[in-house]
């Protein structure tokens, strides 16, 4: 396994969105208001899942779109083939290809790939993160306030939760510069090349963060859940059903993040 194998699919991949970007046909609904579909992102999945196959026919696979390949492989590839389906639909170029390796529950390779401006995002457990193959780090800043910060909000049927999301926004944009969001790769990308200070967000899958949080952690940030605590990847066909949260800042920041805004 090279980091150039992972960065073929993710380029390859993104030809095929950057291709298909104003183009599509039809968009649905998957569970939600909030979750959409279109023909590129099973276009794009099927791309890099039978390069996979072909070339490490052992290994688990598991793709928003086509589910789970489960293998008993030590190894498993967590494969998101458009990130920011929403704003690709719309139009707007906020979107990407986030490609994860895991042995047994940790990330150990990682890449995020924005097609629209060419931008790659790459990571190798204890080798740093690397944009464009130049290294990148968190900002340095230390207040909250010098910094913009991302916190993304999807729609909910339970209403406590969207209202406990606002309060936290709330307090979030008392504290910093100003509140920006993408809802996508991007708010995560941006933190570890410090554009942005601080991502937040509640409602993801394990495709969604697998990529971005050792991108995040090889850049300098901390990476939790909502609570503070650390989490990792259970693996199983039942993976694809579960929320998880992150708060992503440099450790300074996320302290001030845990103390002052998620109250």
């Amino acid at each position: 396994m090279t980091s150039d194998f992972i960065k073929s699919l993710l380029f390859s991949a993104g030809e095929i969105l950057k291709k298909g970007f104003g183009e599509i046909s039809s968009v649905q609904t998957k569970h939600d208001q909030s979750n959409v579909v279109t023909e590129y992102d099973f276009k794009s999945e099927r791309h890099i899942t039978e390069i996979i196959q072909k070339t490490y026919p052992q290994h688990n696979i598991l793709g928003e779109e086509e589910g789970a390949i489960m293998q008993k492989s030590e190894y498993t590839w967590i494969i998101d083939p458009l990130d920011g389906t929403s704003n690709f639909a719309a139009q707007i170029p906020w979107f990407g290809v986030l490609i994860a390796l895991l042995k047994n529950h940790n990330p150990i390779m990682a890449g995020a790939y924005l097609p629209m401006s060419d931008e790659l995002y790459f990571a190798e457990k204890g080798h740093g993160a690397f944009k464009n193959d130049k290294q990148i780090h968190v900002s340095p800043e230390r207040e909250i306030k010098n910094l913009l910060c991302a916190y993304s909000l999807d729609f909910s049927e339970d209403l406590q939760k969207t209202k406990m999301e606002v309060e936290i926004m709330k307090n979030l944009v008392r504290h910093c510069r100003n509140l920006r969001s993408t809802n996508s790769l991007l708010d995560f990308c941006y933190v570890a090349e410090g554009k942005l200070g601080v991502a937040i967000n509640q409602t993801m899958k394990i495709w969604d963060i697998a990529a971005p949080k050792l991108i995040l952690e090889e850049a300098g940030a901390k990476v939790t859940d909502i609570a503070g605590k650390s989490f990792d990847f259970p693996l199983s066909k039942q993976s694809a059903t579960q929320n998880f949260t992150a708060i992503a800042a440099s450790p300074e920041i996320h302290q001030q993040i845990i103390q002052n805004i998620i109250k």
